[in-house]
C-alpha cells in the first residue's frame, strides 16, 4: 500500500474542512474527519460511508519535497479517488454538525 506523492494532494486536502464534515461521493454520503497535527505538517483523514462499514484512512505528511500520502490499509489510489470526488463541487465536502 506504501506511500504516494501527488502534486494535487495539497489542494485536495485543503478542500476538506478541519474536524468532522459530510461529503457526497458517488451518490453516497460519507462522514469525514480531518485532524491537523504537528503545526500543520501532518493531516490525518478518516472517512466512513454513513450507514455502512466501508471506510478508509490516511495520513498526509507535508515535507520539503511536497505532500506525501500514507494510506492506512487501503491502496493510495482509492484514497486519491475519494479525495478527488469529495473535493469536487459535486462532492460538496462541507463542514456540518453531526
Amino acid at each position: 500500500m506504501g506511500e504516494s506523492h501527488d502534486e494535487g494532494l495539497d489542494a485536495l486536502i485543503g478542500a476538506i474542512p478541519e474536524g468532522w464534515s459530510r461529503a457526497r461521493v458517488a451518490g453516497e454520503t460519507w462522514g469525514v474527519t480531518r485532524t491537523t497535527r504537528a503545526g500543520g505538517k501532518v493531516v490525518s483523514l478518516e472517512a466512513e460511508r454513513l450507514g455502512s462499514a466501508e471506510g478508509l484512512g490516511a495520513n498526509i505528511w507535508f515535507t520539503a519535497d511536497g505532500a506525501v500520502l500514507k494510506p492506512c490499509e487501503v491502496p493510495a489510489e482509492r484514497v486519491m479517488q475519494f479525495l478527488r470526488s469529495a473535493a469536487s463541487p459535486e462532492g460538496d465536502a462541507r463542514g456540518t454538525t453531526p
